[in-house]
């Protein structure tokens, strides 16, 4: 079974699972598209990917992709933990300018919708931490782009300084809000 849980962003959604244990271990369910649609998301996966990350500390993101191939998004911790930022960088919304975090985790099993129009990046908590996302849409090259995770127009609090990030999430400019 799933629920659904409003925040503090518009439109962002936590997602929450209750399975069924017993001594074999348990049975959840991931994703129903007809439960998403109850709940009044309109979100269809279309395609899957896997983030791994081998070092705790690892932090990839601020991303979004423009329109017209902006990305709806299901995060979900497989393996490890990750502190999950998403700011709201739709200029039409009421929540502009602001931010979310939360903590994803294989323990926890919760997953995190985020609409098309919002910057997403995350901060792993442990070693071997593999956050698996179902896209709205495929990827189309050239439409990629990002916000540095130190930006001062949303002076985002991280848990921990990143050890680990790419040269490309490093030189990103900053967001003009």
């Amino acid at each position: 079974m799933l629920s659904f849980h409003e925040t503090h962003l518009k439109d962002v959604i936590l997602v929450e699972t209750e399975g069924h244990r017993d001594e074999r271990g348990s049975f959840v369910r991931l994703y129903c598209p007809e439960s998403f649609s109850k709940a009044g998301i309109d979100f269809v996966s279309t395609q899957i990917n896997l983030s791994t990350n081998h070092k705790r500390h690892t932090l990839r993101g601020m991303h979004w992709q423009d329109p017209p191939h902006a990305e709806a998004k299901l995060v979900r911790v497989m393996t490890g933990e990750i502190y999950d930022v998403v700011a709201d960088i739709r200029p039409d919304s009421p929540t502009y300018g602001r931010w979310q975090a939360f903590e994803l985790s294989a323990d926890n099993q919760r997953a995190l919708f985020i609409p098309e129009g919002c910057a997403h990046g995350f901060l792993t908590l442990q070693d071997e931490t593999n956050v698996l996302y179902q896209m709205g849409r495929t990827y189309v090259p050239g439409h990629a782009r990002g916000f540095r995770y130190d930006d001062p127009a949303f002076a985002i609090t991280w848990p921990a300084v990143p050890a680990y990030i790419s040269e490309a999430d490093l030189t990103w400019a900053s967001y003009s809000l």
